[in-house]
């Protein structure tokens, strides 16, 4: 009797033991895991600042961000939620997410539209939520010239600097694409520039993305009268199957200027944003950018009949489950979906993805 008491006591002392050391694995997990935070997040990297050909993060170290654009979000404003916008940075690893909001009146746009502005509050406050950067974009394209409507700019881009002054999230672009053939850097986009730059800055010192003639590609002007203006960057935008080579060597002549490219837009179509997939001229780019840490967007999130969108046509993800529709990683991404998500994550470094919080 005496060994099987002794044998009992033993048998609890070793499950309180047990369950004491779970105890203490889990709290050094759970210590281990409230150490560590995200380097692609916004609260790693803090307010972006440009130095030179550089972006840098809050912490003096050159960031590239890689993401995906919106389509206009008059059209597609059901497909872009808190939600889709989490399983795009958890499916396919984005730091940051444009709100492109067209603005001419003929495209249904905030000229003809100004409720717009509270979906992109919206989606400007679930980027922050879900800690990473986020682009306010006023989408030129139709309209051409950037004067066209600049009092109206300058009245939303007081009001939404004002509101996200303190938020390192926040990153203005404030003309998509000038083109035409009258509307030039130094007659049209340049005074427009500054005098939204000024309004900007009355409110906060964050990254400003500057679009330039012919698309947002005629950088050589830009370089010939750049901005006065601190923390200033200039849009390049490319699609594969009609930009190559010339026009990143145009980019190389740009950042030899020591001025700042950033790729807010880019796909792997002709530049129609339709047809046939480049995916070798667009991994090309890839490349490129990672070599040069270019920062760079990918044209679109959207379910639209055209080949820049990721997803297959119509489809909606669903989350009225509650749970993360894991099917995007799948059948429902379409050919230019599978080739950003190899693109983003080809140089994603997830052995050093994690480093020590400071605070």
């Amino acid at each position: 009797m005496k060994i099987v008491r002794i044998a009992i006591i033993l048998a609890i002392t070793m499950i309180i033991v047990g369950i004491i050391d779970s105890q203490n694995t889990t709290a050094d997990r759970n210590r281990h895991v409230n150490t560590y935070i995200d380097k692609n997040s916004v609260s790693y990297n803090g307010k972006l600042r440009v130095e030179d050909e550089k972006i840098l993060n809050a912490k003096g170290e050159e960031i590239q961000l890689t993401g995906i654009s919106s389509h206009g979000i008059q059209w597609f404003g059901d497909l872009y939620t808190k939600d889709n916008i989490a399983q795009l940075k958890n499916e396919l690893d984005i730091n940051i997410f444009r709100v492109a909001m067209y603005t001419d009146p003929k495209a249904n746009g905030y000229i003809a539209d100004t409720s717009l502005k509270q979906k992109v509050y919206e989606l400007v406050d679930a980027s922050i939520a879900l800690d990473i950067y986020v682009i306010i974009d006023w989408h030129i394209l139709g309209d051409n010239n950037p004067q066209t409507y600049q009092q109206q700019a300058k009245e939303f881009f007081a009001e939404v600097s004002a509101k996200y002054a303190d938020k390192p999230n926040v990153i203005y672009e404030i003309c998509n694409e000038p083109n035409g053939n009258n509307v030039t850097w130094e007659n049209n986009i340049y005074p427009y520039a500054k005098d939204i730059v000024a309004t900007i800055r009355e409110k906060t010192d964050a990254l400003v993305i500057v679009g330039s003639g012919d698309w947002s590609k005629e950088l050589g002007d830009v370089s010939k009268k750049p901005l006065e203006e601190k923390n200033i960057a200039y849009a390049l935008h490319f699609y594969a199957g009609s930009h190559n080579k010339t026009l990143r060597d145009k980019i190389d002549d740009f950042r030899e200027k020591k001025l700042a490219v950033f790729v807010s837009e880019c796909g792997a179509t002709d530049m129609t944003g339709d047809g046939k997939i480049y995916d070798e001229a667009f991994m090309r780019w890839v490349d490129y950018m990672h070599e040069k840490n270019i920062s760079w967007l990918f044209w679109s999130y959207s379910n639209k009949k055209e080949g820049s969108s990721i997803l297959e046509p119509g489809y909606v993800p669903d989350f009225s489950s509650g749970i993360m529709d894991d099917s995007l990683l799948d059948s429902h991404l379409s050919e230019s979906g599978k080739l950003v998500k190899k693109a983003i994550i080809k140089y994603k470094e997830k052995d050093s993805d994690y480093a020590e919080a400071t605070n």
